[in-house]
C-alpha cells in the first residue's frame, strides 16, 4: 500500500466507473452458495450485472442448480453505468426463463453515474420497470438516520414517498430497525392513497374539508 493509500474496510469496496472491467459476473463461490439459496430463500440476488452476456450466464446457472418447479425470483442489481445503458436488454433477457426483479442500489449507482445524474437514473429505472411490469427494491440509505439514531431527517421521508412506486423497500440493518419499519408501514400507507407509480389518484385532500366548513 502507498504511503498516502487508504485500507479498504471489510463491506466495502471500489469502483471503477471508466473502466470496463472482465470480471464474470458469478464466481466459483456464487454458483456454489446457489445450492443453499435455492433451498433457504425466496429471491435470490445478483450483484453488478452489466450486459446480456452477464443475463445469460446467470440464466443458464438457474436453470441447472434451481428446478423449474422452484418459484425463485432472481433479482438484478442495478449499480453500474453499463448495467443501466443495458436495462432494456437485461430485463427481457433475465425475464425470458423466471419471474425477475430489478433492486436500484443507489450507493454503488450514485458512484457510477454522478450523484447530479442519480435523480434521473433512478426516475428512468422506475419508468422502464413499470412498462415492463418488472417488480423495483428500492434500497440503500432509505431512513438510515432513523434507524441507527433514532430520527429521520426530513430529506428521508421525502425519499420513503419516492420508493413508494416501488414494489419492495429495503431497509439496512440499525438499532433502531423495528422503528424505521414502522415508520416506514406508516409513510408508505398514506401515500398508497394519493399515489400509484407515476398516476395520482387526486384523493379528495382533508384540508379541503376544513376550508369548506
Amino acid at each position: 500500500m502507498a504511503s498516502n493509500g487508504k485500507k479498504v474496510k471489510a463491506t466495502k469496496g471500489i469502483n471503477f466507473p471508466d473502466r470496463e472491467l472482465n470480471i464474470p459476473v458469478l464466481t466459483d463461490k456464487d454458483i456454489d452458495d446457489l445450492a443453499f439459496s435455492k433451498e433457504a430463500a425466496d429471491v435470490i440476488g445478483f450483484s453488478f450485472v452489466h450486459n446480456l452476456d452477464d443475463v445469460r450466464h446467470i440464466n443458464q446457472v438457474m436453470a441447472e442448480k434451481v428446478s423449474e418447479d422452484q418459484d425463485k425470483l432472481a433479482t438484478i442489481k442495478l449499480e453500474t453505468i453499463s448495467g443501466f445503458e443495458n436495462l432494456i436488454n437485461i430485463i427481457i433477457e433475465a425475464n425470458r426463463y423466471r419471474p425477475t426483479g430489478i433492486m436500484i442500489a443507489r450507493g454503488d449507482l450514485a458512484v457510477e453515474v454522478g450523484y447530479l445524474r442519480l435523480s434521473v437514473v433512478q426516475e428512468e429505472i422506475l419508468w422502464f420497470c413499470e412498462a415492463a411490469q418488472i417488480p423495483v427494491i428500492w434500497a440503500t440509505q432509505v431512513l438510515e438516520s432513523l434507524v441507527k439514531s433514532g430520527v429521520p431527517s426530513r430529506a428521508e421521508i421525502s425519499d420513503v414517498s419516492m420508493g413508494s412506486r416501488a414494489e419492495c423497500v429495503m431497509l439496512n440493518k440499525g438499532e433502531h430497525i423495528l422503528e424505521g419499519i414502522n415508520l416506514l408501514r406508516s409513510i408508505l400507507a398514506d401515500i398508497d392513497e394519493h399515489q400509484f407509480k407515476k398516476t395520482p389518484l387526486m384523493k379528495q385532500l382533508n384540508v379541503a374539508n376544513t376550508i369548506f366548513e
